[in-house]
């Protein structure tokens, strides 16, 4: 097939979806989305279909491990759907006598996709479900390696809404193989676009011309500050960077510790599995062996990330993951950057100034906007960043990253996708959620005069300065 007849297939599908969406909405009621969003969201959750489609992505991808993509899979989508379940997407929203507006929830209609291949399943649902929930069709781009996964996703969604009725083309693929071409023609034909992955995708979605939704680069860096529970810090910071072998964006990148409890923490984290390494240089010439990441290392287990990176004899038998000492920051110290593997760099600040200091200055380098943790026993620290540093969130003695896309223990909404607000170049700064798949038509009707007088708008100021 050529280039015009790939564009043709994808211009015929987007056809499809536009035909199915407007049939989707005509006569809709609240219960239709919630069926099928329900639909989509038990075509992964069911447990038989949750463990096929989570190791077909770990033999697909070569990313992750599939206990972890069960967990994930299973926890967002329920996250999320507990999220959505009440929430009112069809017909009036709201109807105001004071202002005379009506208030009309409308969906956007074909959502064009964009999604990664670290999560090929969970991404692709959590987005499928949220343009359901809202009216919408959708069509999803995954990445060459998520294509099979997302094959399969499809299928099993398409074997529910057989049960219930509703058109297949309401949820659609780009067939493969993948392409550039066929991603930018879907984004073009679009109505809206979601994307998620690499900052080469975010920059085509966001330029492409049609309005688009896409989310920043994670680099999640962490303080450990001297009134922190060292134990818990280390154990929930274990669990977090070893989750799904750290393919996750919220996956802690570096850990920052103050100097008076630096040796004890390390001996935490030893406890728990990490291994401090102290020749950075022999990480950073595996890691990096030719300038980009060893895929031999990224997310990979312990044992073959070990073995990869030449440490096997190094390190104890029971290592979960390496926490390499470096005290660089920039393009000419790789390990202050994201490292998508069970690597976290681990920086020794003189105290808490000396940390929030370090933190501002990697996150200035990379991932601006996307998130910093803090473990601390002084809430007004994790103020103090919130008002102070180039981030959309701080997460306060939480597991990374289980907090950061939601939890069951946060009021985070559940989501694989968060926005970088304008740190990151992002159009959004909270995570990605139904919200971001609606929009709203007003009835505005005339109501009585609410002119203010001058008086009434600069008395104060006139008091102040003078008229």
């Amino acid at each position: 097939m050529n280039a015009h007849d790939d564009i043709a297939q994808v211009e015929l599908i987007m056809a499809r979806a536009r035909v199915a969406q407007k049939n989707y909405e005509f006569g809709a009621t609240q219960g239709r989305y919630d069926r099928a969003a329900e639909a989509a969201a038990w075509a992964i959750m069911e447990p038989t279909r949750n463990q096929e489609l989570a190791e077909l992505a770990v033999k697909t991808t070569g990313l992750g491990n599939a206990p972890d993509k069960v967990t994930k899979n299973h926890r967002k989508t329920l996250g999320l759907m507990r999220d959505i379940k009440d929430v009112q997407t069809c017909g009036i929203l709201s109807d105001d006598p004071d202002t005379g507006i009506t208030e009309i929830a409308r969906p956007l209609g074909v959502v064009g996709a964009v999604v990664p291949s670290t999560n090929p399943a969970a991404t692709p649902a959590n987005n499928i479900i949220n343009a359901l929930k809202c009216g919408n069709s959708i069509v999803v781009a995954p990445s060459p390696k998520g294509v099979a996964c997302c094959e399969v996703l499809l299928e099993y969604i398409h074997a529910e809404f057989a049960k219930i009725g509703l058109d297949q083309d309401l949820v659609q693929m780009l067939p493969a193989p993948g392409s550039k071409a066929k991603t930018q023609a879907m984004m073009e034909l679009a109505d809206r676009v979601i994307c998620t992955g690499s900052q080469n995708n975010v920059y085509r979605a966001q330029t492409c011309g049609t309005p688009a939704v896409a989310v920043g680069a994670g680099n999640v860096t962490s303080i450990v500050d001297e009134t922190a529970d060292l134990v818990a810090a280390a154990q929930k910071i274990t669990a977090s960077k070893i989750f799904d072998n750290a393919t996750s964006c919220s996956s802690e990148n570096s850990i920052i510790v103050v100097d008076a409890v630096y040796t004890d923490f390390v001996t935490a984290l030893a406890a728990e599995g990490g291994a401090l390494v102290t020749d950075e240089a022999a990480i950073v010439e595996k890691l990096w062996p030719d300038g980009h990441l060893n895929r031999e290392v990224i997310a990979q287990d312990a044992d073959k990330m070990i073995a990869a990176l030449g440490m096997a004899k190094n390190v104890p038998s029971n290592t979960k993951f390496l926490a390499v000492e470096t005290s660089g920051i920039g393009a000419d110290n790789p390990l202050s950057g994201e490292k998508l593997s069970r690597v976290v760099a681990v920086y020794r600040a003189r105290d808490y100034e000396d940390a929030r200091s370090i933190a501002a200055r990697i996150l200035n380098y990379q991932g601006a906007g996307h998130s910093l943790g803090i473990h601390t026993s002084e809430d007004q620290r994790a103020i103090e960043l919130g008002q102070q540093m180039p981030t959309c969130r701080v997460i306060v003695n939480q597991a990374h990253t289980f907090a950061t896309g939601g939890s069951f223990t946060n009021g985070m909404p559940f989501s694989l996708s968060m926005g970088c607000g304008s740190w990151g170049g992002n159009s959004i700064d909270d995570n990605l959620h139904w919200k971001h798949f609606i929009q709203t038509t007003r009835i505005i009707r005339e109501i009585a005069p609410r002119q203010p007088s001058l008086e009434d708008i600069f008395s104060d100021y006139w008091e102040a300065s003078g008229q």
